[in-house]
């Protein structure tokens, strides 16, 4: 039975100004796509199969890698569950010149083992920890799993309730709205028909940017992704639109909600495959944080959203002090 550190794969990618996002570093979304390949590719070995994201519990950038620099993602199977594999993916950047290297990122992606039917079955391969480093990364991804499924029971509360509050930018300020289409590809898919979770990720952040860029009259980089499910895979000639929406504004970053919906288009009928809270620093011709413009929330809607962001918020800067501690006595 193979133990964490067995399942652990890298993934090297030299990032060239085709991948940059901000003036001479990384398009988040571009990074979110790569995170979710290194993710995939570790999950579906250990899993002997097709495997879907199923379900991001955060995805928090310390820092920028830079074009010219390297980008090694680092990822590893740290739960098994019936149909499920939690993997953590934590990236570093290193400087080809100084042989520097330090992490840029962390994060934590579900994926589910499934048929041919895209139905979910067993996943036969089990791990085992082999210290007491890897028993708390056990619990730590059994601990995310607990706050996942409170998510997916509040929601189907909600649904049952008929009062659908997750976000949509149609109680978003007017003025600060954002929406874009797609269709799907052939080329966007990994397994068989169904949408390569990564190509939308990235679709999703560039509509994100694209609002807060407007918002901030300037430039802006991707600095956290907190808790996103995906209640419906996304299949090759299908229609995906992005309605982004602001929540909330701070000192130097801002919060964009954003709404993934799938459409058939032969038939019009449309699905909620997910829902998304980015958040984006903005920034300087320096490439340093500068103030965003103030923002008041006016109507019930765009009140109900902010309260919202404001709780993830106190959530984010608790587990980024966390994993800050915890890169802190790895290396001392």
């Amino acid at each position: 039975m193979p133990s964490i550190a067995d399942t652990t794969l890298e993934m090297i990618e030299w990032v060239f100004p085709e991948h940059a996002g901000g003036p001479g570093q990384i398009h988040g979304g571009r990074m979110m796509e790569w995170i979710t390949k290194a993710g995939t590719l570790a999950a579906s070995r250990v899993a002997r199969g097709t495997v879907v994201l199923g379900a991001m519990d955060d995805i928090d950038f310390l820092h920028p890698v830079k074009v010219g620099q390297i980008a090694i993602l680092r990822a590893r199977v740290e739960y098994v569950g019936t149909s499920s594999l939690e993997v953590g993916v934590r990236v570093f950047a290193e400087d080809v010149v100084t042989g520097e290297r330090r992490a840029t990122l962390n994060s934590h992606l579900v994926f589910v083992n499934v048929d041919e039917g895209v139905r979910p079955r067993p996943v036969e391969a089990k791990i085992r920890p082999r210290d007491a480093a890897e028993t708390a990364l056990v619990e730590a991804a059994r601990a995310r799993r607990e706050q996942r499924l409170t998510r997916f029971a509040q929601r189907a509360s909600r649904l049952a309730a008929s009062v659908e509050t997750d976000a949509d930018a149609s109680d978003a300020a007017v003025g600060w709205r954002f929406e874009s289409v797609r269709s799907v590809l052939p080329e966007d898919a990994l397994f068989g028909n169904t949408m390569f979770v990564g190509k939308m990720l990235m679709a999703l952040d560039e509509a994100g940017g694209i609002l807060s860029m407007r918002y901030c009259k300037g430039l802006v980089m991707t600095a956290c992704v907190d808790a996103m499910d995906f209640y419906s895979p996304i299949f090759t000639h299908e229609v995906v639109t992005f309605k982004a929406g602001l929540n909330h504004v701070g000192t130097s970053s801002l919060e964009v909600g954003v709404k993934v919906l799938a459409e058939v288009p032969w038939s019009g009928e449309v699905r909620h495959a997910c829902t998304a809270f980015v958040t984006y620093v903005h920034l300087g011709p320096d490439l340093r944080p500068r103030p965003c413009p103030p923002y008041t929330p006016t109507t019930a809607g765009a009140r109900r959203r902010w309260e919202a962001a404001l709780g993830r918020r106190a959530l984010r800067l608790e587990r980024v002090k966390g994993l800050k501690a915890m890169l802190l006595n790895e290396r001392g």
